[in-house]
């Protein structure tokens, strides 16, 4: 099993969702997330004053799954959240050693379907 973690804009959420359900992905965690990168902040305005946004607002998807779809992940992700600007994100894949489901105790990949 793997652990894919992607960064991606709020914004593209909505077909990355839409992708990741047509590949069979039913589950997975998400957070609101603040970070910078590359693409370092901008300066906003707000009633009339100019203020600096150093951290900009991110998703992070988080899933654990089976080795053979990491890479329909994977394609899912390049594709639906891409916009093609700096900033459009990361993907993380770690591997993971076992999945346990508390309710049922089910263990391996069992557990995360």
């Amino acid at each position: 099993m793997k652990k894919i973690e992607a960064i991606i804009r709020p914004e593209v959420f909505g077909a990355v969702r839409d992708g990741l359900a047509k590949v069979g992905i039913a589950g997975l965690s998400i957070s609101e997330i603040a970070g910078c990168g590359r693409q370092l902040g901008h300066t906003g305005l707000f009633r009339g004053n100019a203020y600096e946004i150093e951290f900009l607002p991110k998703l992070k998807l988080e899933m654990i799954i089976d080795d053979e779809k990491v890479d329909a992940i994977v394609e899912v992700l390049l594709r639906d959240a891409a916009t093609g600007k700096v900033g459009d994100g990361k993907i993380f894949i770690y591997p993971v050693e076992q999945a346990i489901r508390i309710r049922t105790k089910e263990v391996g990949s069992i557990a995360v379907e």
